[in-house]
C-alpha cells in the first residue's frame, strides 16, 4: 500500500464527539464570563465582588445544566450554538450588573436578569422535551398563526395593555409584565414555514390571490397591529421574515425586489404618519442638531463608542450610564466603551457564528419544512441583531428592539432561548446516528 492509499488522519476537532466539543467550549465561556464579572468590580471598586463565589457556582451550575440537558435530549446537535449563546448571555449579564449600580432605580437589574436567565434555560429544556421532532410543528401551523396574531393584538386590549415610551407593546397581568410580540414571532415563523411548504409549488409556478390569502392576512394583521402599537422595529422584523421565507421557498428573486419596494413605501408612509418616526429619522441623519432632544441617545452612544477606542476603557472604568436605557436598547454602546472595538467585534463574531450555524442547519435539512423553519429562526436572531446594532452605530435609523441574549429583558431572553432550542432540535435531527457513535 502506497502512502497515497493510506487513510488520512481526521482533524482533531472533527474526530471529537459533539458534546465533548461543547463541554470544552462551555468551560471556556464560563472562565470568560466569571473573569469579566470580577474585572468589572475591580475596575469600579478596586476589589473583587463579595458575591464572586456564589456567582461562580451559579454560572457553572446553570451552564453545565443546559449542557447536560442537550447531552440527554439532543446528543447529536451542533456543539457551537449553545456555548456561543451562553457567551452572549454572560457578557450581557456582566454589563447589566455593572450598569445596575449606576442606573437610577436599577439596583435589581442584575437580580431580575439572572431570574429571567433561569426561566429562559428552563424554557429551553421544556422546548426540547415538548418538541421531539420539529416536523410535527407543521401540523399546528394555522393554530400557531392565529395564536401569533392574537399575541400581537393583546397589548391593544384595554385594561391589560401598557404604553411605555410611546410604544404599546407591553401587557401587565398582576405583577408580571411581558411583551407578547416576542412570542408571536416564533409562532408566525412556524406558520410561514408550514404554509409555504404547502403552497410553494403553486406560488413558484403561478401566483394567484387565493393562494396568498392566508399568508397575506397574517402579514397584514401583524404589520397593522405593530403600526397601531407604534413598534416599527418589530414590524420591520416580521416583514423581513415574511420576505426572506417567500424568497427561499419559491427561489424567485422578484420577491426580494417586491419586498424592498413595499419596505420603502411603508417607511415613507410611517414617516408621514408618526411624529416619533420622523424624530428617529432626523436623529439618524444628524443627532447633534437636536442634541438635547431626539438626538441625545444616539449622540451619547457615539461618544461612548469613540471613548472606547480599540481596546476600551476597561470593564467598570467607563461611563456608559450617560446613555439612557443603556441596559436595553443601547447595551452595545456600553460594550463598545468598556471593551472597545475588540470586544464589540467579538460580539459581532458571536452573532455571525450563530447565524452561520443556523444557515448550515438549513442547508443540510432534507425536508422543506425544517429548511424553512431553520431559515426563519436564524433570520429572527440575525436580523434583530443587525437592526439594533446598526441603529446604535447609525448605520440604520434606530428602532426599539433588544440585542438577542445580551440586552436586559425577560420576554426577549426567554424567546431567544426557545429559538435556540428549536435550532438545536433541528440540528440534532440532521446529525443523529446510532447513540454509541453520536455521543
Amino acid at each position: 500500500m502506497t502512502a497515497a492509499e493510506l487513510p488520512s488522519k481526521p482533524p482533531v476537532v472533527s474526530s471529537l464527539r459533539p458534546r465533548r466539543v461543547e463541554l470544552g467550549l462551555v468551560v471556556m465561556v464560563s472562565v470568560v464570563v466569571v473573569s469579566a464579572y470580577g474585572l468589572a468590580s475591580l475596575g469600579r471598586n478596586a476589589e473583587l465582588p463579595a458575591d464572586i463565589r456564589p456567582f461562580l457556582a451559579g454560572t457553572l451550575g446553570l451552564f453545565f445544566f443546559i449542557h447536560i440537558a442537550v447531552r440527554r435530549l439532543a446528543f447529536a446537535a451542533d456543539p457551537v450554538l449553545v456555548p456561543t449563546a451562553l457567551l452572549l448571555n454572560g457578557i450581557g449579564y456582566v454589563m447589566i450588573a455593572r450598569l445596575g449600580s449606576d442606573v437610577e432605580g436599577g439596583g435589581d437589574l442584575a437580580g431580575l436578569q439572572s431570574l429571567w436567565t433561569g426561566v429562559g434555560v428552563a424554557a429551553f429544556v421544556i422546548t426540547l422535551v415538548l418538541v421531539p421532532r420539529a416536523r410535527e410543528l407543521a401540523g399546528y401551523r394555522y393554530l400557531l398563526g392565529l395564536a401569533g396574531i392574537a399575541l400581537l393584538a393583546l397589548p391593544l386590549v384595554p385594561g391589560i395593555g401598557v404604553d411605555i415610551r410611546g410604544a404599546r407593546i407591553w401587557v401587565s397581568l398582576g405583577p408580571v409584565n411581558f411583551q407578547p410580540g416576542e412570542f408571536a414571532k416564533i409562532a408566525l415563523a412556524i406558520f410561514f414555514a408550514g404554509y409555504l411548504v404547502e403552497s410553494r409549488e403553486l406560488i413558484r409556478n403561478r401566483i394567484e390571490l387565493r393562494d396568498l390569502a392566508p399568508i397575506a392576512v397574517a402579514w397584514v394583521a401583524s404589520v397593522g397591529i405593530m403600526v397601531f402599537e407604534r413598534d416599527l422595529g418589530s414590524s420591520l422584523l416580521f416583514f423581513a421574515l415574511f420576505v426572506v421565507l417567500m424568497w427561499v421557498a419559491t427561489e424567485r428573486s422578484s420577491f426580494l425586489a417586491l419586498g424592498l419596494f413595499l419596505f420603502v413605501g411603508g417607511a415613507i408612509v410611517s414617516w408621514r404618519l408618526f411624529d416619533h418616526v420622523q424624530t428617529r429619522f432626523d436623529a439618524w441623519l444628524d443627532p447633534f442638531s437636536d442634541f438635547g432632544g431626539g438626538g441625545y441617545q444616539i449622540a451619547q452612544a457615539s461618544f461612548s463608542l469613540a471613548e472606547g477606542g480599540l481596546t476600551g476603557t476597561g470593564l467598570g472604568r467607563g461611563d456608559p450610564d450617560r446613555v439612557p436605557i443603556a441596559e436595553s436598547d443601547f447595551i452595545f454602546s456600553a460594550i463598545g466603551e468598556e471593551m472597545g472595538l475588540a470586544g464589540s467585534t467579538a460580539i459581532l463574531m458571536a452573532f455571525v457564528v450563530i447565524v452561520g450555524s443556523g444557515l448550515r442547519i438549513a442547508i443540510r435539512a432534507t425536508r422543506p419544512f425544517e429548511k424553512l423553519l431553520a431559515v426563519g429562526l436564524t433570520t429572527l436572531i440575525g436580523l434583530q441583531a443587525f437592526i439594533i446594532i446598526g441603529g446604535v452605530i447609525r448605520l440604520v435609523p434606530l428602532t426599539g428592539i433588544t440585542l438577542p441574549f445580551v440586552s436586559y429583558g425577560g420576554s426577549a431572553l426567554v424567546t431567544n432561548y426557545i429559538v435556540l432550542a428549536l435550532l438545536i432540535r433541528l440540528s440534532h435531527e440532521q446529525r443523529a446516528g446510532p447513540p454509541e457513535t453520536a455521543r
